[in-house]
């Protein structure tokens, strides 16, 4: 060991060796912090590290754990040094600790063998022929360590070139005789190598092109590798070996000699092509050497080329199909690899076409013709690269390429057929597409434009679309056959973009393209690119608009160009969705002006005003499809655009000519039902214009057989089509008609037939029949009603009714329905006529009905399309005829009539065109079910409740037109009922026949003459409570029409209800005069509303209400009040509000008539009520009728009733998460409301409360008790709470002036209780404290004390003592605040609890008092009785209790406290070393609190005593206590002056160490404590430069850099100023060495470090330094925290690089 200037010793090499053994930690930050400071320290004494290095390393990897870690500082030692400190011996041993490791080991490629070859590349650049000597001594034999080496000699090439090169004559000649032993596990590294130094080589001799180092020696090792890498490596089973080696021979071949490579060829070029079986990764490897290949062979400038084409042909071959698999698979691997490849093979390609242009060629027009998949699409591809490239060369062969295309075109390859499209363009923009081949070839380009999305769906569907699929194992079939990723809808953009780009930037296609195109319009198999062909054709046409006049010359000049009617058919057809794909339509519109004249001349000017408009409306597709009635209104237009041309075209001639092209298109939309659909609407439209019959017949027999029947769509056409035509020839119409329908059984017979013979196809007779109802409707359509009604008896007469039993499809159930309904009316006419006769299968014909309506049990009747509407409309009114007629309904179908029906009353308003006629069908329906069922009165009146309590569901809905649709209905039948029982008993009791019985309306009856004699019902069958209680809250409805015609229901309920018979008992008690003027009362009000809707509501429904409470007796009274809930609930609030008055109403005139069972049911009800209202206003209401009952009948039963209903409630509900809140909670707000009832609810609800006990949390209670007992004294002090709570929170002004009576006393007993409730939640009983807390919240809200219920919604609900504790506080603050006069009172009772055994409950008038004290100065004498009492309870066996007055003390008035704070602060000193921790910290708290006004004089005889006490917390593990004493201290800091100046100045020196190490404690507010103190004490020390070093912003910063920044700063401060002390720094550091904190642990090493490496007095220093460096190399290096371990070894770097110690820089390890 060197001493240093000093004199001290450093023990330097224990350091540095302590650090490299750190770079085997097991944390990475210890062992980035070794690695830093070793580099730090191996820039000033590398030969040191290399020393501890190289001694570590003698053990090896099995000793130590990061060798990688060693050999890298070597690498880094070892570039630092100079180049006079290069000691070769030294470096020498070095490399031999580097080698010797490497050869200790088989591994390859780990990360010690690449820092150690690092190692010896660095020695290798200062001493290149000492590493290779090195290494050449480990290149012999069967070493196991020669592929390290070798592998070393390749970095170093890489590395360094020119250093390398001129080694490489030795490097072969010790590597070449080895080679012949390497194992085939070694050879990739060898390979690897000479594939580098061949590179190296090349370098070399660009660098320096004079320097000849390649003699021939050197070329003689080379050709020697080169053979043995070829003949033997490259042949080796191993694939890795064999890809490497042909990397490396792809260097070679430019250095080795031209004689030498022809040799070598034939086998190279066999080894290179034998690796493209592999994967892709491989055939890149070998295309890039294939490249180096041929460009040597081929492009040399020494001679000729070294091999022939006929040589080529192999590599060529088999380069064609790695063409197609990289270009193809990019999607399926890695892109970059594909494209380099592909990119690889074309270079092949070209270099090959650079010398033999016209074989190549050849070749690939050979390969083109083979047509095998992977050579034909890999020649494409290259043909296509290569045609710019060498078109010069090749133009003369241009016709041999299109023959070879030509033969390609009927390919059925996805990839090959993208391959050829891209060819064929490439081909027309170098003028090789001219005459009938370019022909073809665009139309091989339309045929791929024309893929459909159908064939794009089915493909991306297939289940082979996502796997990659070689080309050897394709199958040939249509578009299901793909190449790689090639895909229709790929090759179809292709193909589009191609044919655009020819027409648009192509001007000699124009000859080729014109007119041709059209010839691609009329062909079905390419319809689908109809919008790029006219596209397409409006571009040639538009280039060529100066040449219009010769249109017409060319299409005549070429036979095989469609005519104009063809075309124009063909159009006009394909212009049906004006959504298709690419703008179809406007395509084909641009192209019909184009192309106008072809057409006759004045139909040109036409399409020039019409064109645009229809152009117009298909723009803008978005906007389109918002219609929902496009297709129908666009198909519309075309219809009116073929129309409005034929009517200006005028040309027989052509007309005839022009259907003959739309007959022939019926074959280009067989299966294309849409587009059939218009052309038979079109071809209609045309026969229409044509006054020949017998032309006429023929092209609808055609038509008919053209038109698939089966399909909706195509039958809706045929039907349009045929009453177009029918506008003009009817009565050929209606011929072919009935010709149809003749032939329905010959089609059976033909059926039949087709069970033997597959060749017999024909339609369903469903179909056919569905067909002809929408023909005779459209015939019907257009033809005079006349005609109609004429046929009316050939539609109904034949059989046809009996086969249409099983049609399915609306439109044929429509057309069936509809005949039905036709043959039922014909039976009343007939019986108007007087020919009654009854119909047969009548039943059988109304269950036919019902099925077509397509309603089953489970279907949902708001579910509804408009084709179903309109038969479910036509089959009620078809329903109401058949009922109407004879013979009389059956019991089983009338019920099965009304399940199938009534629930159309909740169809949707929309369509109102629709479903209002719906609507009045079934109430014509049920109306007259109800007039022709049953035998007698009684039996009707039966039928009558069944119909009306099924409608109730739609009377009380939640929608306006079904309460509307339910009360007509009502209506109705009610209107029929009371005249079929006006028949019988007169309105004013007579029996029998009199004066007053009113006539029978014999229109209102219709056919019911023959109905049975009518016995009438009794009074009590209707149920008139239940009735109602249903239809008198419809009074009130929102809608007009429901308020009046509910008026009307009720009026003919009470006047059937009077008419009918009453028991001989009741007429004794029945007053006739009461009921006769209520009853008159109640129509004139109807009559009112007739006359006058704008009367005030409120007036019209009071007068209902009397009137209807006149009208009830007692029993039907019952029953409405009993049945009240569901009136209540109802879903329109004007009606549940005017159940609610109803109620009101019925009990204030007649609730005396109430016996204590009816009232106790009556309360469940409106209870029951409460609970499914949602509204809290309509729950007002009810609890506003529940106080009514009360109020005027027994209100003890209706409070007990509700109490009860409350306990249960909390039993056995959670009444917290009811829906729409408790509704006992509301009760208890209408009880405290109200005037009579308030007072007597609130004595209830507070003698519950005082005469409960609270179940008691602590563990003495001891003693078993009942389970349910306990739940039900608890539920009763919980009910109690909630009613309380609804008292203080919805009281009122006389709930309010209760309170605040006995404020004091209800406060006092709400805190109390807040204690006790707290510690219930201690111990998981939450409920109590949550009710408590709601209820001291409405307390708050009650007497307007704001503040202190935010403060409970805000802690309320906080479990944890100082929490709760707070909020006591936080609750007696604000009630001093705002009721300063009630806190004399409150504190005299808190007081006394004070005093209490329960522990909770002093702690809650602690809380309360400490708080009150700071108000307490207004009363003179309410001051000194608090704190006699907390100073009395500071010794309270309660902790919690003892901080409290503690707290309380300090909180005493600023005017008062002056007097107190001796007494207070012997307090404080006292509890700062209490026992429990809580307390010690409040009293820290606190103290801080007393030094912001505390006198000198105070403070001054415990300055030190405290002092002494906080540098004690200082050191606590809580780091709020840390923070608090650390703040503490930095407050007293203002009293260190005067004669306590000097003794608190020594307290402020021994306190700095621990102050310092805290500024960056794992604790925030620890830290900003620190930070806070240490500015103000430093005006103390009176050294002014220190105080800036506190303003800084790494003395502000989180961060350990900038940690430890300022600590170097300061310490230089304290080093300059306080150098006396810095033995007493040293020593508090070193102690804190020992900190439970690792972070205070490696601060005190980082902070000794520093005073260590600055101070200059050796006083100081020479005993510290040894302590500390040996600490530091002892325990501290191996503390358990990384932190640690990672500051130790920085300090370590920090002491040998200070100034003090620099005479290690010359040490070395002994």
């Amino acid at each position: 060991m060197a001493s240093s200037s000093s004199g001290s010793t450093v023990p330097a090499p224990e350091a540095v060796q302590v650090l490299v053994s750190s770079l085997a930690d097991e944390a990475p930050m210890v062992r980035e912090a070794s690695t830093a400071a070793l580099k730090d320290i191996a820039a000033l004494n590398p030969l040191l590290v290399l020393d501890c290095c190289s001694t570590v390393s003698r053990g090896g990897r099995r000793r130590f754990g990061n060798m990688a870690g060693v050999f890298q500082v070597m690498a880094f030692a070892v570039r630092a040094l100079d180049k006079k400190d290069v000691d070769p011996p030294f470096v020498a041993k070095l490399a031999k600790i580097a080698t010797a490791e490497m050869i200790s080991s088989k591994e390859l490629n780990s990360d010690w063998q690449r820092a150690a070859s690092s190692l010896l590349v660095s020695i290798g650049s200062h001493l290149p022929d000492l590493m290779m000597d090195e290494i050449f001594l480990h290149l012999s034999g069967t070493n196991s360590t020669l592929p390290a080496m070798v592998q070393i000699l390749a970095d170093f090439a890489s590395a360094e070139a020119s250093q390398f090169t001129p080694q490489l004559k030795g490097v072969l000649s010790r590597v070449l005789p080895i080679l012949g032993n390497v194992r085939d596990a070694q050879r990739p590294i060898f390979a690897h190598a000479f594939k580098c130094w061949c590179q190296a080589a090349w370098q070399y001799s660009g660098d320096f092109p004079s320097n000849a180092l390649l003699d021939s020696d050197v070329m003689s090792f080379l050709n020697s590798a080169f053979e043995l890498l070829l003949r033997v490596w490259a042949n080796s089973r191993d694939l890795k070996v064999r890809v490497s080696s042909v990397e490396a021979l792809g260097q070679m071949v430019g250095l080795i000699t031209r004689l030498q490579l022809k040799a070598a060829l034939p086998r190279l070029v066999q080894t290179i092509l034998e690796l493209y079986k592999k994967d892709q990764e491989v055939a890149f490897l070998a295309t890039c050497s294939l490249h180096n290949v041929l460009n040597a062979s081929l492009l040399s400038e020494d001679g000729p080329p070294l091999l022939d084409f006929e040589e080529l042909t192999v590599i060529l071959a088999t380069l064609l199909p790695v063409v197609c698999i990289n270009s193809e698979n990019k999607e399926h691997s890695d892109f970059s690899v594909g494209l380099k490849t592909y990119n690889e093979v074309q270079h092949c390609f070209l270099t090959v076409g650079l010398v033999y242009s016209e074989d190549l060629f050849m070749f690939l027009l050979n390969k083109c013709r083979l047509k095998e998949e992977p050579y034909t699409y890999g020649a494409l591809c290259v043909l296509k690269h290569l045609l710019p490239r060498l078109s010069e060369a090749w133009h003369a062969k241009r016709p041999l390429l299109v023959e070879a295309v030509k033969l390609l075109l009927d390919e059925q390859s996805l990839g090959i057929r993208k391959a050829l499209s891209e060819l064929i363009v490439v081909m027309a923009s170098n003028c090789y597409v001219v005459g009938p081949s370019g022909e073809l070839f665009v139309e091989y380009l339309v045929h791929h434009c024309a893929i459909s999305d159908q064939e794009l769906n089915n493909f991306e569907n297939s289940k082979d679309v996502r796997s990659s699929i070689s080309f050897h194992a394709f199958q040939q079939k249509r578009l299901e056959v793909k190449i790689g990723a090639a895909c229709p809808a790929e090759l179809r953009s292709i193909c589009e973009k191609g044919l655009l780009l020819l027409t648009i930037t192509i001007p000699e296609m124009e000859y080729v393209l014109w007119p041709f195109l059209l010839k691609m319009i009329v062909p079905r198999k390419y319809t689908g690119a109809a919008a790029t062909v006219c596209r397409c054709i409006s571009e040639l046409c538009r280039h060529r608009s100066s040449y219009a006049s010769s249109v017409l010359t060319d299409c005549k000049a070429r036979t095989d160009i469609p005519n104009p009617e063809d075309l124009f058919a063909r159009l006009v057809v394909l212009l049906h969705d004006p959504l298709a794909r690419e703008q179809l339509a406007t395509q084909i519109l641009t192209v019909l002006c184009y192309l106008g004249p072809l057409f006759p001349r004045n139909v040109s000017l036409f399409w020039q005003d019409e064109i645009p408009k229809m152009k117009a409306y298909v723009s803008d597709t978005e906007d389109l499809k918002q219609d929902p009635a496009y297709q129908e209104t666009w198909d519309n237009m075309i219809i009116n655009f073929l129309a409005e041309s034929l009517d200006v075209i005028q040309d027989p001639e052509w007309l005839i000519s022009l259907g003959n092209a739309f007959t022939k298109q019926y074959e280009l939309y067989t299966s294309d039902d849409e587009h059939t659909a218009l052309l038979h609407r079109c071809l209609g439209m045309l026969l229409q214009k044509i006054d020949d019959r017998a032309y006429v017949r023929e092209k609808i027999d055609w038509m008919y057989r053209q038109a698939n029947i089966s399909v909706p769509t195509n039958r809706l056409g045929l039907a349009k089509g045929m009453g177009l035509v029918a506008s003009s020839h009817l009565d050929t119409v209606l011929e072919k008609l009935k010709d149809i329908l003749d032939n329905v059984g010959l089609n059976f017979f033909q059926r039949f037939l087709s069970l033997f013979s597959e060749r017999v196809k024909m339609e369903d007779a469903d179909d056919i029949h569905a067909a002809l109802a929408l023909m005779y409707g459209y015939a019907a359509r257009y033809a005079p009603s006349t005609v109609i009604e004429a046929r009316i008896d050939a539609l109904v007469g034949t059989n046809m009714l009996s086969r249409l039993l099983h049609v399915r499809c609306h439109t044929a159930k429509q057309a069936v329905i509809t005949a039905i309904d036709l043959l039922g009316r014909a039976v009343i006419n007939a019986a108007e006529s007087g020919a009654s006769f009854p119909l047969k299968r009548r039943d059988q014909l109304l269950d036919y009905i019902l099925t077509l309506m397509g309603r089953d049990d489970t279907d949902s009747f708001a579910d509804s399309s408009l084709e179903l509407l309109r038969t479910q409309s036509l089959a009620l009114s078809a329903c109401t005829t058949l009922v109407s007629v004879e013979p009389k309904l059956t019991i089983e179908t009338r019920n099965h009539v009304m399940k199938a029906t009534l629930g159309f009353f909740a169809l949707p308003s929309d369509p109102s065109d629709i479903v209002d006629p719906l609507i009045n069908n079934l109430i014509t329906l049920l109306c007259a079910i109800l007039l022709t069922s049953g035998e007698d009165g009684r039996s009707r009146a039966e039928q009558l409740l069944h119909i009306l309590r099924q409608i109730d569901l739609y009377i009380s809905s939640s929608m306006e037109h079904q309460r509307k649709r339910g009360c007509i209905a009502v209506h109705e039948m009610l209107l029929k009922f009371r005249a079929l029982c006006s028949s019988g008993y007169c309105t004013l009791g007579c029996h029998g026949s009199c004066v007053h019985t009113k006539q029978i309306d014999r229109m209102l009856h219709g056919n019911f003459s023959n109905l049975p004699s009518f016995v009438l019902p009794s009074r009590a069958s209707l149920c008139l409570g239940e009735r109602v209680i249903v239809y008198l809250p419809r009074c009130a409805d929102t809608s007009a029409e429901v308020r009046k015609v509910s008026a009307q229901i009720l009026d003919i309920l009470f006047s059937i209800s009077l008419s009918l018979p009453r028991p001989a008992e009741s007429n004794i008690s029945f007053n006739a005069e009461l009921s006769y003027g209520a009853l008159s009362s109640l129509e004139d009000v109807i009559a009112i509303l007739r006359s006058d809707t704008s009367i005030d509501q409120s007036e019209v429904f009071n007068r209902v209400l009397s009137s209807v409470c006149n009208l009830l007796t007692k029993d039907e009274l019952v029953g409405t009040l009993h049945g009240c809930t569901a009136a209540i609930c109802d879903k329109v609030r004007q009606s549940a509000e005017g159940a609610i008055q109803a109620v009101v109403e019925f009990v204030t005139r007649r609730g005396i008539e109430l016996n204590e069972m009816d009232v106790s049911r009556t309360t469940h009800a409106l209870l029951s009520a409460t609970l499914l209202v949602p509204e809290k206003h309509l729950r007002h209401e009810i609890l506003g009728a529940i106080s009514c009952l009360a109020e005027n009948t027994s209100s003890q039963v209706v409070f007990n009733e509700v109490l009860a209903v409350a306990g249960r409630d909390i039993l056995r509900k959670d009444i917290s998460r009811l829906r729409g809140g408790w509704p006992m909670q509301d009760a208890f707000y209408v009880f405290s409301q109200h005037t009579v009832l308030s007072v007597l609810f609130l004595e209830h609800v507070v003698s519950i409360l005082n005469h409960t006990p609270i179940p008691k949390a602590d563990s003495e209670k001891g003693g078993s008790c009942n389970l349910f007992d306990t739940q039900i004294e608890d539920n009763i002090l919980q009910a109690a709470l909630l009613a309380l709570t609804a008292l203080f929170r919805g009281g009122g002004k006389v709930g309010k002036k209760s309170v605040e009576q006995s404020y004091a006393a209800v406060l006092s007993t709400l805190t109390l209780h807040l204690g006790s409730c707290h510690g219930l939640a201690g111990s998981d009983q939450q409920e109590s404290l949550r009710t408590l807390l709601a209820a001291f919240q409405a307390f708050c809200e009650c007497v307007g004390d704001l503040e202190m219920g935010k403060i409970l919604a805000r802690d309320g609900e906080q479990n944890e003592n100082e929490k709760w504790v707070t909020l006591i506080g936080d609750l007696a603050g604000c009630i001093s605040i705002k009721r300063p006069k009630e806190v004399p009172a409150i504190c005299i009772n808190l007081c006394k609890a004070l005093n209490g055994h329960q522990t909770y409950q002093r702690e809650s008038a602690a809380a309360a008092l400490s708080e009150f004290v700071r108000y307490s100065d207004r009363v003179g004498s309410l001051l000194e009785q608090l704190v006699e009492a907390m100073c009395r309870h500071v010794s309270d066996e309660s902790p919690t209790v003892r901080r409290l007055c503690l707290r309380g003390l300090v909180q005493i008035p600023s005017v008062h406290i002056l007097q107190y704070t001796t007494q207070i602060l012997g307090v404080i000193l006292a509890l700062l070393e209490d026992p429990d921790e809580s307390v010690e910290l409040t009293a820290v708290s606190c103290l801080l609190t007393v030094l912001e006004s505390s006198p000198n004089d105070a403070v001054d005889p415990v300055l030190l005593s405290l002092s002494i006490r906080l540098r004690n917390l200082q050191s606590c593990m809580n780091d709020k206590m840390r923070a608090n004493a650390f703040a503490a201290f930095g407050a007293l800091s203002k009293y260190g002056v005067g004669a306590q100046h000097e003794a608190f100045l020594e307290q402020v020196h021994a306190s700095l160490p621990r102050l310092i190490l805290h500024v960056h404690d794992d604790d925030l507010s620890v830290r900003q404590a620190c930070r806070n103190t240490l500015r103000q004490i430093v005006p103390l020390m009176e050294v002014d430069s220190m105080t800036a070093r506190f303003n800084t912003h790494y003395f502000n910063s989180d961060h350990r850099s900038d940690y430890e920044d300022f600590i170097r700063d300061l310490t230089r401060q304290l080093c300059q100023n306080f150098s006396p002390r810095i033995d007493t720094y040293m020593a508090s550091a070193v102690q804190a060495f020992d900190a439970p904190w690792p972070i205070i642990q490696a601060n005190a090493i980082y902070f000794s470090s520093c005073m260590l490496s600055l101070s200059d007095d050796q006083r100081i220093s020479t005993p510290f330094f040894a302590q500390v460096f040996g600490m530091l190399t002892g325990k501290m290096s191996r503390s358990p925290d990384a932190v640690v371990r990672a500051t130790c070894l920085s300090a370590l770097g920090m002491l040998l690089k200070s100034s003090n110690s620099t005479s290690w820089r010359t040490s070395r390890l002994d």
